[in-house]
């Protein structure tokens, strides 16, 4: 796929989100976690994330059921390490139920990710 047909199709689905990427964009969203700034359904390599944080290079997924140990999503996933990106997936319902203990991991991994950049320009 064409980047131009990427970004149409990422528009198409910002336009076309999950209850549960609804939800999570909003905490992602108004919250600028960590001071990271997140994009939702952004085209990385030949995928489109439903969400990406392009520095400190981190995609977040909100699955559904569909994705219950997909080789397709292993595969996406080992793609994405390769270009640098750091992958967290999450259920639809983990999301939708517990939003907090979501937001904590994600914010766990960045607290740890931007000390880890830290500390390597101190060195």
């Amino acid at each position: 796929m064409r980047t131009g047909q990427r970004q149409n199709l990422a528009r198409r689905l910002r336009h076309a989100m999950t209850p549960a990427e609804i939800a999570l964009w909003r905490h992602l969203r108004d919250r600028q976690r960590c001071g990271a700034r997140f994009r939702r359904q952004h085209p990385v390599g030949p995928f489109i994330a439903d969400f990406a944080c392009l520095e400190p290079a981190l995609v977040i997924e909100v699955d559904g059921g569909q994705h219950n140990g997909s080789r397709a999503d292993a595969s996406r996933d080992a793609c994405l390490r390769r270009r640098g990106f750091h992958v967290l997936r999450f259920w639809n319902h983990d999301v939708l139920q517990n939003p907090e203990g979501v937001c904590s991991v994600i914010d766990g991994w960045l607290e740890s990710r931007i000390a880890h950049i830290e500390r390597s320009r101190d060195e």
